[in-house]
């Protein structure tokens, strides 16, 4: 597959081509270790390895599993279950220790689930056998998960936690809609998050995070804006944003119905109302800070996107990287306790799947984890790789420089504004071979635009538009050189849409009429933002207006039509386009006979989205 290739897939695919690395639980079943026996020898050697290490200890326990979680999370919570888990995990604690003596842990993290939610004596246990079974580098800063619940209710909790060194505090806040806190079987509300705020300050905390999510079905950016503006009216030092994966949840159906525009608009969104409320990070970083310096996120987590630090995942269903080795505890797959349960009393390592990855897969997941910060830094690379960064990527490096999607600042290789929106084609470049014919093949198999569409037309209301809605659709033809004896319209300017309705197919440039806005400006508006040409003379060419012609409903098109001259007419896609291109036209007395060609891309009347073969029928009478 050509950078060309794997970037479009990516970009159909994105709701699985994201730093989530690898695609699928079952992409690296060729690695598998496959005799318990050896599990042992192989941890030993790996961790060998490491000079550095960060660590990561799970809490499974939630009041309720959120429809959006792909996390494990035991199905029920009582002080016995409690007790007996932190039993387990001090254990596994325990069995760890030798392996990595003398390693310097430059990060901890405690997560879920929900941390907070077992007692503090218990919380001091694990902590207490963490620090006294590791080397702790100076100065690492200890992070815990909370709720916004809990923390209302618990203020003495928080301060129990503060003393015992966690001085970086998260809390999911996701949304203040209601509607959508229902939907999605969350609890919230202001009074609960201002007073959670209010106790996490008074227990001396001054490095709290807030996270807030964003690309589910039923969200809309109004209300998107209202919980951005309100996380910021609390005053966090950081904000961190997690767009929904939707693998592996409870509403993972509702996946085909999210469009890659929806996701770009309301990162741009977030990011416009976020960097100008003094939040600071490079396009395409998921965390926002407002301390000088500082990244925002935990030591754990710094260490691991930028350097490729080693980590160890203890608990149920946590996650361990090493150097060459990628481990899930039992409980990954099927969150349940009694297969972590039985290993860990036989004394042994509760691993439910262990790979011994080759190179090539050991880079795409760094580097695929890199990009949640929006870059990559390729000293570091070096470093954890012993291998030279640009030789090992020397195309996928010149595509995404040549398209303006990445840039050099320094060592480092940055998103660019634009690189932000299309970073679910910039990652996979980065992938192993095996894991970009993978995703290929996934693309392939994936659910049909068709039910893709009915699921997105599902959430779509009409009474969010004036009745009916007024669009615009726009024809510009290109002329050979010359002209004389030879066809004056050789070409016709497509835009490949990255929004439902008709996602991935091939159309006019244009969009809907704004509010003040007259059909002829929203015209070249739309022409702009889609294809970045601008100052074409646009003459109209008819109103289209057949009932059924747009499946979202009632919507006129007001069409017009421009020519440019052969060295006017470089297309720059972008806004709702994720592709722009001339396409040689051919065509006979019926709208049936049209045909369009791009290289060895060809295209019939049928192929078009909406009635844009018979707009721009109209346009060549």
């Amino acid at each position: 597959m050509t950078p060309q290739e794997i970037f479009d897939t990516g970009l159909m695919y994105h709701h699985y081509a994201n730093t989530a690395y690898p695609l699928t639980p079952g992409s690296f079943r060729e690695y598998r270790i496959g005799e318990p026996a050896r599990i042992s020898d192989v941890l030993r050697d790996e961790w060998a390895k490491a000079d550095e290490v960060c660590l990561y200890a799970h809490i499974p326990f939630c009041s309720v599993r959120c429809k959006f979680c792909e996390y494990t999370v035991l199905p029920e919570w009582s002080e016995a279950a409690e007790a007996e888990y932190v039993d387990l995990l001090l254990r596994e604690i325990a069995l760890y220790a030798p392996l990595l003596k003398g390693k310097a842990v430059v990060g901890f993290d405690m997560g879920g689930g929900t941390p907070t939610k077992i007692s503090v004596g218990n919380v001091r246990r694990i902590t207490a056998a963490i620090m006294g079974s590791f080397e702790f580098r100076d100065g690492v800063v200890f992070s815990i998960e909370t709720t916004p619940v809990i923390a209302a209710k618990e203020p003495t909790k928080l301060k129990s936690l503060f003393d015992m060194g966690y001085r970086r505090m998260s809390m999911g806040i996701q949304t203040v809609s209601e509607k959508l806190l229902n939907e999605l079987g969350r609890e919230g509300a202001t009074l609960i998050y201002e007073q959670a705020v209010k106790n996490v300050r008074e227990a001396g905390c001054k490095r709290l995070n807030l996270d807030l999510m964003y690309g589910f079905l039923h969200q809309a950016n109004d209300e998107f804006e209202s919980t951005l503006r309100y996380a910021i009216s609390l005053q966090p030092e950081y904000i961190t944003l997690y767009r929904n994966r939707y693998k592996g949840t409870k509403i993972e159906k509702e996946a085909p119905g999210v469009s890659l525009y929806k996701i770009i608009s309301q990162y741009r969104q977030a990011y416009r109302v976020l960097t100008e409320c003094g939040y600071a990070a490079n396009p395409g970083k998921n965390t926002f800070s407002k301390v000088p310096g500082d990244y925002g996120t935990s030591d754990y987590l710094t260490r691991r996107v930028i350097e490729g630090t080693p980590y160890l995942g203890m608990g149920l269903g946590a996650q361990s990287f090493g150097v060459d080795y990628l481990a899930y505890n039992e409980g990954a797959a099927s969150k349940r306790l009694e297969r972590y349960r039985e290993k860990v009393l036989r004394g042994e390592f509760p691993i439910q799947d262990l790979y011994s990855l080759p190179a090539s897969e050991s880079v795409a997941k760094m580097v695929s984890v890199a990009f949640y910060f929006g870059f990559i830094d390729r000293e570091a690379f070096t470093r954890r790789f012993r291998q030279d960064f640009d030789s090992t990527f020397k195309e996928e490096i010149a595509y995404v420089l040549e398209k303006g999607l990445m840039e050099w600042q320094g060592s480092r290789l940055y998103l660019t504004n634009r690189g932000a929106d299309y970073i679910n084609g910039i990652i996979p470049l980065f992938f192993s071979a095996r894991s970009k014919a993978e995703l290929k093949s996934l693309a392939a198999a994936a659910e049909s635009g068709e039910e893709s569409e009915k699921v997105y037309l599902s959430a779509y209301s009409m009474d969010d538009y004036p009745r009916p809605s007024v669009a615009t659709d726009i024809v510009v033809l290109r002329r050979h050189p010359g002209g004389a004896g030879s066809d004056p319209v050789s070409s016709v300017l497509l835009i490949r849409r990255g929004e439902h309705p008709f996602m991935g197919k091939w159309a006019l440039p244009g969009g809907f009429v704004r509010p003040k806005e007259s059909v002829e400006q929203a015209a070249a508006r739309e022409l702009q933002e889609e294809t970045g040409l601008t100052g074409v003379s646009l003459r109209p060419v008819g109103v289209f207006s057949k009932p059924g012609r747009d499946p979202r409903g009632w919507i006129i098109s007001c069409a017009f039509a421009g020519e440019l001259a052969m060295e006017d007419a470089t297309p720059v896609y972008g806004d709702d386009a994720i592709d722009a291109r001339w396409f040689e036209v051919g065509c006979g007395p019926a709208t049936e006979a049209l045909t369009l060609k791009q290289g060895g891309l060809a295209l019939t009347a049928d192929d078009l989205a909406f009635d844009h073969a018979e707009i721009l029928r109209g346009a060549l009478q």
